[in-house]
């Protein structure tokens, strides 16, 4: 191919792009600090609760959970629960609850997604089909954008056959030293 043609090429896939790339940029950063920070989630309240748990943690079942949300008076429905070591997390659509299975004290954090935020990291974790079919199209088009990127320079100290390929190869160094070390 010419230079003209990846030039174009490389410029038209990055114009059609550049919001998809900024979009998934972004939540992908948040979504790295997820731990400490729930980015699609803003706490509107929180209340502290105390309840009575069951000796047995095995009696802390499904049918527990259903009578505790009652008891709790939560109408947000829920999506799933989690019994830890000594925690106790209900997770709700806007609600979440986080009791500590030794004192029976927890806490109901009531929540909105943020917005723009929320919409940009549910579009990182999106399942469905035709968006998996237009995230591979992405992908596909990230890897011509990156090759028409270190083909269109063809004259120069700065071509990727004079310098470019070896910051290509510390590219992909940097992430298997970091697997190879910390993983």
């Amino acid at each position: 191919m010419k230079a003209k043609t990846l030039r174009a090429l490389h410029r038209d896939l990055g114009y059609f792009y550049v919001g998809l790339i900024i979009s998934f940029a972004c939540s992908g950063i948040m979504m790295n600090h997820r731990g400490t920070w729930h980015p699609e989630k803003y706490t509107v309240e929180t209340k502290a609760i105390q309840v009575k748990l069951p000796k047995n943690k095995k009696d802390i079942n499904d049918n527990y959970v259903e009578n505790l949300v009652t008891t709790l008076q939560i109408e947000d429905k829920l999506k799933r629960h989690l019994l830890r070591s000594d925690q106790l997390r209900l997770m709700f659509n806007n609600t979440e609850v986080e009791i500590d299975t030794k004192t029976g004290k927890g806490e109901v954090i009531e929540f909105i997604k943020t917005p723009l935020i929320s919409q940009m990291v549910t579009l990182h974790k999106n399942t469905s089909n035709w968006w998996i079919y237009y995230s591979d199209i992405f992908g596909l088009s990230l890897i011509i954008i990156a090759i028409t990127g270190t083909l269109m320079l063809t004259h120069g100290k700065h071509t990727f056959k004079r310098r470019g390929w070896k910051l290509a190869i510390a590219g992909v160094l940097f992430p298997i030293l970091f697997l190879v070390i910390f993983m």
